[in-house]
């Protein structure tokens, strides 16, 4: 095995430990024993951060090299495209039904207090939902180009 399969196997099993951790603190009702659960953090971000940084440094030259060459390495240009359009869409959509929450609720309130206002919260609320719509045109947009 190379280094960087090693300090990818470690991340993972620092990160499943943690979790497991914080299921058995949950779990037990260890509310008394913050001061380990801090100490067991602090390990543990103390360890994961420089094992990504390590595994950073050890990708480094292969992506760099990949780059310089034209290899693709497994990615094509159209995938690339085919990802950037899903996280434009999902990040957008993300976001509208954040955007939708927040006004909406507050649309509520200021509705059950003065019912005329109903047309002005729901121009608000349409508002909030064009983000997803131009986020969906972004992704069209990088689709038509691939």
């Amino acid at each position: 095995m190379n280094v960087l399969t090693l300090i990818t196997i470690g991340a993972n099993l620092l990160v499943l430990g943690t979790i497991a951790f914080g299921v058995y603190f949950l779990y037990n009702d260890c509310s008394e024993n913050r001061g380990k659960m801090k100490r067991f953090l602090r390990i543990n971000l103390t360890t994961f951060i420089p094992m990504v940084a390590a595994a950073l440094i050890f990708m480094a030259p292969n992506i760099v090299a990949a780059a310089t060459t034209g290899a693709s390495n497994g990615f094509t240009d159209a995938g690339l495209g085919y990802i950037a359009a899903a996280l434009s869409t999902g990040f957008a959509c993300a976001g509208a039904g954040y955007a939708v929450g927040v006004v909406g609720s507050a649309a509520l309130g200021a509705v059950s207090e003065d019912p005329k206002i109903l047309g002005k919260t729901l121009i608000y609320v349409g508002l909030a939902e064009g983000v997803a719509i131009y986020g969906l045109i972004i992704a069209i947009l990088i689709i038509g180009k691939l």
